[in-house]
């Protein structure tokens, strides 16, 4: 194909494993193209006197090809000035290192030749597709012999057309970089072909280089080409940590948690996990595992990573706490806090706020409190949701001086006081019986701030009803009434237990048909109240007015029978026990017992006799 005449000329082509080398010593001159895939060689030939293009086998292992005269092939290549240029034909590109050596006349014919004798076409025709080349026949190529098609096996498939480069380059650090620059610039067709001509090179990327085409080709949603690459790079031991975690995390998010589970499974037996696993894989699997709130193979993966030796980092045990709490295992998150102190790690603002929230559900006040001093130590100011909390878990302790300490602390980092901080210090001062206080801080609340709800209300209501103060209880129902708010059987029935506690029974009953003019049915709570507001004001009609009105309940009869038992009423109450017998009703242990009491000697005295003997 190319005429030399007495010059130096090295030229050396690869390309799918074939090796194309110019020998300049040889007689005739040529190319030798070694098949590192295939038990033969192909030679070019180049020679100035024939006319016709050979392709004859000259020995076993050899194919030659010769052509006549000098072609447009060595200006293609080399330039008219004899500079390494590479040129890409069909589906190649010829890097070729030469050292031309010409005469100044010889070279000015060789250069008129070869633009009389150029034939486009023929260097314009494409290979065949990569795995299924083959050398073509042409009517002016002589084939002497026989020989196989050579064939070159594909790496990567892709939907782009394969093409491979013969490279000029071949410092691996430099095609790495190559790679690194093409991955990051997201150009798919030309980063696969040069991985490929790296690939039939027989070179090798750097492991960064991998993993950034790696991570190209999952960024654009090439998942197969991807695990192909991805065994690819097992089998040379190219395989980084960072290379695991990039293959779990896209199968998660495209094929579903268990294909990643699957796989993660079956890389933990066939890896050395010592070796190629890392905390970031195991962190990938938890925040896999997270996304689904499965909180058992969360658990199992963390117990996992202990037991082959690998300390959880920052970002592990904070995922561990924020999937524990998501699922409400709060234990296991208290669990995950401790390890990670005990590691010497610092929790981050969110971790720390969520410990909070998850040792008040648990009770643990003591570790909710050091915790919240730890974050205000270290400069953080713990969220409202988390002051809220700590406030109720101290309230319902009985610690009421810490939970308003609590409260001036939100106060002073300026987080507003919410209806769930107000109903925390309520409920705190109402459990530790300071009822007093409790509608002090009541009134403080409806004057400054307009987020006054039910349950503050009902706060204040069982206060009064504590207290047994019905005019203020009264005077709050005309509030919660004033104020649009929805007044529920609830607040109806601590208004007539404040009455009750008050001995005010006709102002329960007043309450009560106030209640029902309002559509608010009542319940057995409220029933109940009212017969022990009446059966203490000695209004026993309207005792027997309420059981009659009401459906049949065993609970109101066994109140009614108490209240008329301990008020003297004996006769009363044994009409209403065997008008509770006659409607199928079992009383208590404590009604039957005071029937016992109350029934003649007599019928005592038979019911207890032994039968006589005759």
């Amino acid at each position: 194909m190319v005429e030399l005449l007495r010059n130096s000329l090295a030229v050396i082509v690869t390309s799918s494993g074939f090796t194309c080398q110019y020998h300049s010593c040889r007689p005739s001159g040529g190319y030798r193209i070694h098949g590192g895939r295939f038990p033969r060689c192909l030679c070019y030939n180049l020679s100035a006197k024939t006319s016709k293009k050979h392709l004859k086998r000259d020995g076993p292992n050899m194919i030659s090809l010769r052509e006549n005269g000098r072609t447009q092939f060595e200006d293609l290549m080399f330039g008219s000035e004899g500079r390494d240029i590479p040129r890409i034909v069909s589906n190649m590109v010829a890097c070729v290192q030469s050292g031309l050596v010409c005469e100044e006349d010889e070279e000015n014919v060789l250069i008129q030749r070869s633009k009389e004798e150029f034939d486009p076409s023929y260097f314009e025709q494409k290979f065949p597709p990569l795995g299924s080349s083959e050398i073509q026949k042409k009517p002016d190529i002589e084939h002497v012999g026989a020989a196989e098609p050579l064939t070159i096996s594909a790496g990567i498939s892709t939907e782009f057309e394969d093409k491979v480069h013969f490279l000029e380059e071949r410092d691996e650090q430099i095609l790495s970089k190559r790679v690194l620059m093409l991955s990051r610039s997201n150009k798919v067709r030309s980063v696969l072909e040069l991985y490929r001509s790296l690939e039939i090179s027989g070179l090798r990327l750097s492991f960064h280089a991998c993993n950034s085409l790696l991570a190209c080709l999952l960024r654009n949603e090439m998942l197969d080409d991807a695990l192909k690459l991805f065994e690819s790079m097992k089998a040379n031991e190219s395989t980084t940590r960072h290379s695991y975690s990039l293959v779990l995390k896209a199968i998660g998010n495209i094929q579903g948690y268990d294909s990643a589970l699957k796989m993660f499974s079956k890389l933990q037996v066939e890896c050395k996990v010592k070796k190629d696993f890392d905390v970031i894989v195991y962190n990938t699997m938890i925040s896999i595992c997270g996304k689904l709130n499965n909180w058992g193979q969360t658990e199992k993966i963390w117990r996992s990573m202990k037991e082959y030796g690998l300390v959880g980092t920052t970002i592990t045990y904070c995922l561990l706490i924020s999937i524990f709490v998501r699922c409400g295992q709060n234990e296991l998150a208290i669990d995950a806090y401790s390890e990670m102190i005990s590691n010497g790690l610092k929790p981050g603002e969110d971790a720390m706020q969520a410990i909070i929230g998850a040792c008040t559900k648990e009770g643990k006040w003591n570790l909710a409190l050091n915790v919240f001093q730890r974050m205000l130590n270290i400069g953080l100011k713990p969220n409202i949701v988390a002051c809220n909390a700590l406030i109720n878990s101290l309230g319902k302790s009985g610690q009421v001086k810490l939970a308003f300490r609590v409260y001036d602390v939100m106060e002073s980092m300026g987080c507003t006081p919410d209806a769930y901080t107000w109903n925390a210090l309520l409920g705190a001062l109402y459990r530790a019986n300071q009822h007093a206080d409790a509608l002090h801080l009541f009134e403080n609340i409806r004057e400054q701030s307009s987020q006054v709800n039910l349950h503050l209300y009902n706060t204040a209501l069982m206060s009064c009803q504590k207290l047994g103060l019905w005019d203020r209880s009264l005077q709050l129902l005309w509030q919660m009434e004033a104020s649009g708010l929805s007044v529920s059987s609830a607040s109806y029935n601590l208004v007539i237990g404040a009455c009750e506690v008050a001995r005010k029974p006709i102002i329960a009953l007043q309450v009560y048909d106030h209640m029902v003019q309002q559509q608010c049915a009542p319940d057995t709570f409220t029933h109940l109240s009212l017969i022990r507001s009446c059966i203490w004001g000695s209004l026993w009609a309207e005792v027997e007015e309420i059981l009659n009105r009401v459906e049949t309940d065993v609970s109101l009869y066994n109140a009614a029978i108490h209240g008329m038992c301990l008020r003297g009423k004996i006769e009363s109450a044994k009409k209403l026990y065997t008008r509770m017998r006659k409607s199928g009703l079992k009383p208590d242990g404590k009604t039957r017992a005071l029937m016992l009491q109350n029934l003649p000697k007599d019928s005592i005295r038979q019911s207890y006799s032994w039968p006589r003997r005759y």
